[in-house]
């Protein structure tokens, strides 16, 4: 295991771990089967985001760039699944803090992660042309 996957994957994941810990054990609300849902949802949402940070691996970047077209793991069944991930953590969290002016928030993340998976689209596909045209093809968004 090198410096970069620890910065990259295992120490997002611990914080992840221990912020969804401490906001299901001592956040706001009644510890209910919603606030379960939420700690599931924000526990597969957090997964997703680690696994998807992992298989891209030095690809990853904050702005669109076209350094290697990653077709593997969950990039095989999903185009953008830190995008996805993120929203299912996010919806997660809101189920357990009980903020109704919250949802309202989680449409303005939706809409940006749109944005941006589109902006990639493009980048990509005028850097892998064909093969990203294909790959498109067989992926949910």
């Amino acid at each position: 295991m090198d410096r970069g996957s620890i910065l990259r994957v295992w120490l997002p994941l611990l914080a992840g771990l221990w912020g969804l810990g401490w906001l299901y054990l001592y956040g706001p609300g009644p510890h209910d089967v919603l606030r379960e849902i939420g700690l599931s949802l924000g526990l597969l949402g957090l997964a997703g985001v680690i696994l998807a940070r992992y298989t891209l691996g030095r690809s990853f970047s904050i702005t669109a760039k076209a350094t290697a077209l990653v077709t593997a793991g969950i990039y095989s069944r999903i185009r953008n699944p830190i995008y996805v991930s993120g929203i299912v953590f996010a919806t997660g969290v809101i189920l357990m803090l009980r903020q109704p002016a919250l949802w309202l928030l989680l449409l303005v993340i939706v809409a940006m992660q749109i944005i941006r998976a589109r902006r990639e689209a493009r980048v990509l596909e005028g850097a892998f042309g064909d093969a990203y045209r294909e790959y498109r093809r067989h992926t949910w968004f």
